[in-house]
């Protein structure tokens, strides 16, 4: 901006001085080298001025060029923590789908076996955006992996993670959080909801409501979480998601709902789950627009 100024000002300077001096060249030669030392003052300082705008322009460049390696390595790092394959007990089939608002996300799902025979899942929607966002999330699933494996309840397994994440966060970082805990000999299913939205069911237990839990993740430093359990049936469907989801369209004025999200569900809920999940991103984002507001995250299993 100064060089700007400074260019317009000798430019300004240059043509006042050929407008004033106009009838003066031929009959002075002190006018002459005035006005020809002006224009080429100008014509020095233009050219010093591009060539300075061009030093920027590629140092800008190198420095773009240089983020977006870092967040496509962030990204690779990301996805790598997502399953890249879901446990195969014969009791409970999973589809899964995290999509980016911006380019990393700060939502979470996880579905692991652990070595006893229990089948953990859960979702989680970490405050703020961006690779802040992404870096609690990775801090979340590998605590939750360590703490899972130590055979401990779903009250346990939350009020660990509560303690570490108040401990390593400020307070205004939390995160929602659902977790679940499937047992496939007595086919019941114990969970806790921590602040997150409630997941949708379908079929024999349809009318449950899974809000047995407590607050967010990390807002206190001690909390203790309630523990819901049922029992699914072959055919029961169960939808866990982030408010990426529900929420698309809020600034266009109307979002998209619990209510239509439990209408695309129910509507397709025999369907293959991959096909479920389909539809509900594309119901989604014809009602939002295909630019994603928040990151969106679906995570469905089915009792087989």
């Amino acid at each position: 901006m100064r060089d700007r100024a400074y260019l317009i000002g000798f430019l300004l300077g240059a043509a006042l001085l050929l407008y004033a001096g106009r009838g003066l060249i031929e009959r002075s030669a002190i006018v002459a080298l005035a006005l020809t030392f002006a224009g080429t003052t100008a014509a020095g300082v233009l050219g010093a001025s591009l060539y300075r705008v061009q030093v920027e322009l590629r140092a800008s460049r190198r420095e773009l060029a240089r983020k977006e390696a870092e967040l496509n390595f962030a990204l690779e790092v990301q996805q790598s923590l997502f399953p890249r394959q879901f446990p195969q007990d014969g009791s409970l089939e999973f589809s899964a789908i995290c999509v980016p608002a911006r380019g990393i996300s700060g939502d979470y799902y996880d579905v692991a076996q652990m070595p006893d025979g229990r089948l953990i899942f859960a979702i989680a929607d970490i405050s703020g955006k961006g690779i802040s966002a992404a870096i609690l999330m990775s801090n979340l699933q590998a605590v939750l992996r360590v703490v899972a494996e130590g055979n401990s309840s779903p009250a346990e397994v939350c009020a660990h993670l509560n303690r570490h994440l108040f401990q390593v966060t400020d307070a205004m970082r939390f995160a929602t959080f659902f977790y679940g805990e499937w047992r496939r000999d007595l086919r019941t299913l114990s969970y806790v909801n921590a602040g997150h939205t409630v997941p949708i069911l379908c079929g024999s237990a349809r009318d449950r409501k899974l809000k047995d839990g407590g607050p967010p993740l990390g807002l206190f430093p001690e909390t203790k979480f309630d523990v819901g359990t049922l029992v699914l049936e072959s055919g029961d469907l169960l939808a866990l998601y982030s408010d990426g989801i529900t929420e698309a369209g809020v600034h266009r004025g109307a979002e998209f709902g619990e209510g239509r999200l439990a209408e695309v569900i129910k509507g397709c809920n025999h369907k293959p789950l991959a096909q479920i999940q389909q539809e509900v991103l594309a119901a989604a984002r014809k009602w939002s627009g295909d630019e994603p507001e928040d990151d969106m995250t679906l995570l469905l299993a089915r009792a087989i």
